[in-house]
């Protein structure tokens, strides 16, 4: 970044490259449709290199990237609400997943059923995303999307680290019961405590 805000010709190709698969990942998770998830990480680049040449290093590069990125799409969201814009059904961009080309391949030899089954989870799981409200979708996307900790998380959303683990607690709570039916899909669940059970 410090490159790019020296005008070096080829450091703002680098960051894109090293940076959009990531920026458009979020931006979906968060946004819910894959075409504006790339117009949104095209805008944060754009951003950047607007502003690149008041770019200071006092956190990391991602996190300020992501502090873009989310005040994009927070903003995208509620001028989706002021539109009244019924949401968008899930694509079929591919299962959910941390990174777009990270995200497992079909293969020829799965069985149809196999598919379905991963189209229908791929659904329920952006269903329980948009059943979080705004900040506690953002917070999840990005502890277990980018893999960021309470700090950084708290950097981006402007907020502070014991807010950042309330979110999240709620966020979890929402979603194990939203995904609650479909936690043993591929395997049996546990059998019972038949014991506890029986001496209650």
């Amino acid at each position: 970044m410090l490159r790019v805000r020296d005008d070096d010709s080829t450091a703002f190709g680098e960051l894109v490259e090293r940076f959009q698969h990531r920026l458009v990942a979020v931006m979906h998770h968060l946004i819910g449709n894959a075409d504006e998830a790339e117009d949104l990480a095209q805008e944060v680049f754009l951003r950047v290199y607007r502003n690149r040449k008041k770019y200071t290093p006092k956190a990391k590069l991602s996190t300020w990237l992501f502090t873009i990125a989310n005040n994009l799409a927070l903003n995208a969201l509620r001028d989706r609400k002021r539109r009244q814009v019924l949401p968008l059904e899930v694509s079929d961009s591919g299962p959910v997943g941390s990174r777009p080309n990270e995200t497992t391949a079909s293969t020829r030899d799965e069985p149809p059923a196999h598919q379905l089954q991963q189209q229908e989870l791929a659904g329920v799981i952006r269903g329980a995303l948009d059943g979080l409200n705004e900040r506690q979708r953002v917070a999840i996307v990005l502890n277990k999307f980018e893999d960021m900790n309470y700090t950084d998380i708290a950097d981006v959303m402007g907020l502070s680290t014991k807010a950042v683990k309330s979110l999240l607690s709620r966020a979890r709570a929402k979603l194990r019961d939203a995904l609650q039916g479909y936690i043993y899909m591929d395997t049996e669940p546990p059998p019972e405590d038949t014991e506890s059970e029986e001496t209650e």
